[in-house]
């Protein structure tokens, strides 16, 4: 099968519209779980050491589901693993609200683990828009589905006291309304990505790739660990891999404590002066994290992919030793923090994904972004796994030191990759 130019960039650009249309208003309801999904777990045990047990679930269920998601792209192409993300996290919701409603953790922790899903379908559209994608222009596309996050994820915070009042005008309890907005979103979404996601553009650059091979040679398929393993044999793709995990495990260890910690922690009750508070120093968060993204990938095809991991190793330890001093009520310098956090994240995140999808050919590649974002996601689950005891134990500046010291690992491994090989 053959496109020409101006027949592909005219697929390549419908592509790109519908998955940024889809992971922007996915985003607002991703990020509302986000804001609230800690608090609101602490409020059912009583305990904050439960607020990281509720996002921990999340994370661990977006990095979970990653593979699974991967495996029905590469049967049935992407419009099959986004639209079923999409639906695992919808009925999550659904799960959260009860359990608010219930004030059961377990069940709680089982509808947060099911909502981390919509967090894969979205991280996993960014691997959408590079399918079609030139080399030259692989990280702007990349880059460009992961700034339109930004709509969404900035507003979504805000809307916790929104969901705050829409929870009580429906008789449950304070934080557990915020869900019935993800509901929404996700509904909206995976109707949009069935509908239009038309052609498919993972299938579509099979169709094309498979017309330069000589007939009768049948496309290379492996395991994710296979298609890890083959990502990992070389410095770029180690970069890569190394990149997405310490930037992800970096922000979520950081990001998902500092609501508890601006609420007063310790027991404390975010009032709804707090909340907004919070919200907002979460917006500025997420804000770094999707606004400059096509910065990001504009540097990452100019200036290359390992200048632009190291700029996002730099800006996280810097969000480590601002957010890290910061006491519960500076919310500035909180705001500031968490800011260099997201952008520092989206360095790493956009060029190390853009370097994951070079390293492999097109046949392997969903087997290698899903085995990538499981590693991603399984690190971070770590990092907001033990934040709440480090919260509990030293404080939010010991969440800080630990959370900055995994930027080491990317340290080495950039080191290496720059390293000229031997003849």
């Amino acid at each position: 099968m053959t496109l020409s130019t101006a027949e592909r960039a005219a697929v390549q650009r419908r592509t790109l519209a519908v998955l940024s249309g889809g992971v922007a208003l996915g985003g607002l309801g991703v990020t509302v779980g986000i804001t609230v999904g800690g608090l609101l777990a602490a409020e059912v045990a009583g305990t904050d050491t439960a607020a990281g047990l509720g996002s921990t679930s999340s994370v661990l269920g977006a990095a979970l589901v990653a593979v699974p998601l991967a495996r029905a792209s590469d049967r049935w192409g992407r419009r099959a693993g986004l639209s079923l993300g999409y639906a695992i996290a919808g009925g999550g919701a659904v799960l959260v609200v009860a359990a608010a409603a219930l004030s059961s953790l377990a069940l709680l922790v089982v509808g947060l683990f099911l909502f981390g899903a919509a967090t894969t379908s979205g991280l996993q559209a960014r691997f959408a828009a590079a399918d079609l994608a030139e080399p030259e222009h692989r990280g702007r596309a990349l880059s460009l589905v992961v700034w339109a996050t930004t709509v969404g994820s900035v507003l979504g915070p805000n809307l916790a006291g929104v969901g705050d009042g829409l929870g009580r005008s429906l008789g449950l309890p304070p934080l557990g309304g915020a869900y019935v907005l993800p509901i929404a979103a996700f509904a909206v979404v995976l109707l949009a990505v069935l509908l239009l996601l038309r052609p498919d553009p993972l299938l579509l650059a099979r169709r094309l790739a498979a017309g330069d091979r000589p007939v009768g040679t049948p496309p290379a398929r492996t395991g994710s660990v296979a298609a890890l393993r083959a990502v990992w044999a070389g410095p770029g793709g180690r970069l890569g891999v190394t990149a997405v995990v310490v930037g992800h495990s970096v922000m979520v260890g950081l990001m998902v404590m500092t609501p508890v910690h601006m609420g007063g922690g310790h027991g404390g009750h975010a009032d709804g002066t707090t909340l907004r508070v919070i919200g907002l120093v979460i917006s500025v968060h997420v804000a770094g994290m999707y606004l400059f993204s096509p910065v990001v990938g504009w540097l990452a095809d100019r200036a290359g992919r390992s200048v632009t991991v190291a700029c996002g190793g730099l800006l996280l330890l810097l969000a480590g030793v601002v957010a890290g001093t910061a006491p519960p009520g500076a919310a500035l310098q909180l705001g500031v923090g968490l800011f260099c956090l997201g952008l520092g994240w989206s360095c790493c995140l956009v060029a190390g994904s853009t370097l994951v999808t070079e390293a492999v050919p097109a046949e392997l590649r969903p087997a290698a972004q899903g085995a990538t974002d499981l590693l991603m996601g399984l690190g971070a689950a770590l990092a907001g796994a033990v934040g709440g005891p480090l919260l509990a134990v030293g404080g939010f500046g010991l969440v800080a030191v630990v959370a900055t010291a995994l930027v080491v690992p990317l340290v080495v491994v950039w080191i290496g990759a720059r390293r000229p090989v031997a003849s």
